[in-house]
């Protein structure tokens, strides 16, 4: 037993200093190659166990013939575990550098291919991340290029809207200025008029602004969609009988929400507004609020003959407006995006999708807590 202490004691010194004297190489060739790496490894495994031998053969007095051939079995070892080593760490440094290329192509505006071949777990982990990192980069590139295509759109549309009614105020105070307006009055109404389109736009980009800005300031309180419908409903009548447009609120649950009331007044009301101006003579735009599994869904459902497909997913995109057959009279593209900005400022969701003769905007909010519902007040005069 005293004897096997004392072999053991002598193997672990030997194999110690072999070790001490691994990692300090380790240390200085950190920045090296892998395959190094891998050759220390291996030498210090072979090493130690040559230390210990030597120690343990001089201390148990062996023959010098048992000494060479322990010796000579640890060389061949030696040899062989080298030899490995390089050839491993040579095949981990060339898949290394494959991979090193295939992710350059990605971040050259390229998409990245995992290299073809058998790879270490750790470097087929590591493909893969680089792979769905890949994919994400690509959606970043396709979102930031459609938001510059749509930040081109709006500042060419802005200026567009910008140029008309300040060509128009140009004119008529000059005629004013100059004593030939027929009839200052209705020149007084008319700049009136347009001073107000253009306070409403400019209205709306700080609006905007303030969305993308994420400093848009929400005041939650506990309402009843019933009310919220029948007072948008109420603001939009004039609109709709101007452009002979039946509104229809018949189908409103009074749900109880948690939302910021001018704001969500502002979303209902620009859905109203988009909703009457696409909507034929004699048309009917509808308004209905209900339960669901998601919280409570509001919508508004025209009659504009629906949207092609292929731009529905930029109908809430900052200053889309569609074809021409949908172009408002005025406005910048903007008042959808704000609907979008508001109801995400919300926590909900605002999506469109086409039905039969037309298209139904939906926005879906989260359903307030469970408690007594406010009081539903009576119906607004807009209410039909």
């Amino acid at each position: 037993m005293r004897d096997t202490v004392l072999i053991a004691l002598l193997a672990f010194a030997g194999a110690a200093v072999t070790g001490l004297a691994g990692a300090a190489a380790l240390r200085l060739l950190r920045r090296r190659s892998l395959t190094v790496s891998l050759a220390v490894i291996a030498a210090v495994g072979v090493g130690g166990v040559l230390a210990g031998t030597l120690a343990v053969a001089r201390a148990m007095f062996l023959s010098p013939h048992d000494l060479t051939v322990v010796t000579t079995v640890v060389a061949m070892a030696a040899v062989v575990s080298l030899a490995t080593a390089l050839v491993l760490g040579r095949w981990v440094v060339a898949r290394s550098h494959e991979l090193a290329m295939a992710a350059r192509s990605f971040g050259e505006a390229g998409d990245f291919a995992a290299p073809a071949g058998p790879a270490t777990a750790e470097l087929a982990e590591l493909s893969r991340e680089l792979a769905a990192t890949s994919a994400r980069l690509a959606e970043s590139r396709e979102r930031e290029r459609l938001l510059e295509s749509s930040r081109r759109e709006l500042v060419a549309w802005i200026s567009h809207d910008l140029r008309t009614p300040l060509a128009g105020l140009r004119a008529m105070s000059e005629a004013l200025e100059d004593g030939v307006a027929d009839d200052p009055d209705r020149y007084l109404k008319q700049i009136r008029t347009e001073v107000e389109r253009l306070n409403g736009m400019v209205g709306d980009l700080f609006e905007l602004s303030r969305i993308h800005a994420g400093t848009l300031p929400l005041s939650p309180s506990r309402i009843s969609l019933y009310d919220l419908v029948g007072d948008a409903l109420a603001g939009a009548d004039p609109l709709a009988r101007a452009h002979g447009v039946r509104l229809v609120g018949d189908r409103v649950e009074p749900v109880p929400v948690e939302v910021d009331a001018k704001e969500m007044s502002r979303v209902l009301g620009n859905l109203l507004v988009n909703a009457i101006r696409r909507t034929p003579a004699d048309g009917t735009v509808a308004v209905a609020a209900e339960r669901s599994p998601d919280g409570v869904v509001l919508s508004v459902t025209d009659g504009c003959g629906g949207i092609p497909e292929e731009d529905l997913p930029r109908v809430f995109d900052t200053g889309w407006r569609g074809t021409h057959a949908r172009t408002p009279p005025a406005g910048a593209g903007l008042g959808l995006a704000i609907v979008r900005g508001i109801v995400e400022a919300h926590q909900g969701r605002a999506t469109v999708h086409n039905i039969p003769g037309g298209c139904r905007f939906e926005v879906t909010l989260p359903a307030a807590p469970q408690g007594r519902p406010p009081p539903a007040r009576h119906p607004r005069p807009g209410d039909r």
